[in-house]
């Protein structure tokens, strides 16, 4: 659980010194923090900081930079994956290892321009599941975010020719939600929420790839959660292809974001909380983290 964000304050020109806590620090926690330029070293306000617990795959925190380009936040001790990303800049990631107790000097992260990178070769990609991750985070009503995922999927992509003919399939085992809190697990399958025992997979099922520049895409389709199917369109960051693993398979990795609204899939949490039930708020953010390794030989297909 993120202990907070901080603010700090820094003298002029000291770049890489360890910044000055305007709050005591917690307990257990320590303390990480960027600058966050451009390629001509201009500091980059609003540029998205996202840590993630490298075992756990879950987001311990996000936000954005000031305007002087400055992200800080206190943490459990552990260690994290930082992302950092600007519109048409390419994203950065970096690993850190927080300390009780200590507070890191500040790293200066820079973000080049965009490079037009090279689409995957056509083909069928099948996700790669340890180095895939499914996220979502919610508001508690009343409380902080509640952050979860799902920790058994199956998908990949079907890579066309023409990237815009291309079509994507998610299958997600609903009963595998995780959220850290064994009771609240086993509220969210019940019949309150994703009822499980009558609807046991969401899927997602693309229609469409539409380019948006650099290395953005939406990937169109339908998404069918709770006996309910609805329009979702993901916002998408493809992140390139490299050889990798232990085989040196050919991946592929890409981000892509949908905020979902629950009483879209008859999930009504105002009739919930009217009867007494604490439960999350009516939108959702929905993450994916995708690895894809491409299969040159026969392999089980998609899902459909």
């Amino acid at each position: 659980m993120v202990l907070g964000l901080l603010r700090h304050r820094r003298p002029h020109g000291a770049h890489g010194a360890a910044p000055t806590l305007p709050v005591p620090l917690p307990d257990g926690a320590g303390v990480f923090g960027c600058e966050v330029v451009d390629g001509l070293a201009q500091p980059l306000g609003g540029a998205e900081v996202t840590v993630t617990g490298l075992n756990s795959h879950r987001v311990a925190v996000r936000g954005t930079t000031d305007p002087y380009g400055y992200f800080m936040a206190a943490l459990p001790q552990g260690t994290y994956s930082v992302m950092t990303s600007s519109e048409s800049l390419s994203p950065v990631r970096e690993t850190v290892e927080i300390a009780a107790g200590v507070v890191l000097p500040s790293r200066r992260v820079v973000l080049e321009p965009a490079r037009q990178l090279e689409l995957p070769p056509a083909g069928t990609w099948l996700f790669d599941p340890p180095h895939t991750a499914i996220r979502f985070i919610a508001k508690h009503v009343g409380m902080a975010h509640v952050h979860g995922r799902f920790t058994r999927f199956e998908g990949g992509i079907r890579v066309a020719p023409d990237m815009e003919d291309s079509r994507v399939s998610v299958r997600i085992d609903a009963s595998s939600i995780a959220t850290g809190n064994r009771t609240r697990d086993n509220h969210l399958r019940s019949a309150d929420f994703l009822d499980v025992e009558q609807y046991p997979y969401i899927d997602f099922i693309s229609t469409r790839f539409v380019y948006r520049g650099g290395a953005k895409w939406t990937v169109h389709g339908t998404l069918t959660m709770h006996g309910t199917s609805r329009s979702v369109g993901l916002d998408t960051e493809y992140l390139g292809t490299v050889n990798g693993g232990y085989e040196q398979e050919l991946r592929c990795a890409a981000l892509a974001k949908a905020r979902l609204h629950r009483e879209d899939f008859t999930l009504d949490w105002r009739s919930m909380l009217a009867r007494g039930i604490a439960v999350v708020g009516p939108t959702v953010q929905l993450e994916l983290d995708v690895q894809a390794m491409y299969r040159t030989h026969d392999t089980p297909t998609p899902p459909q």
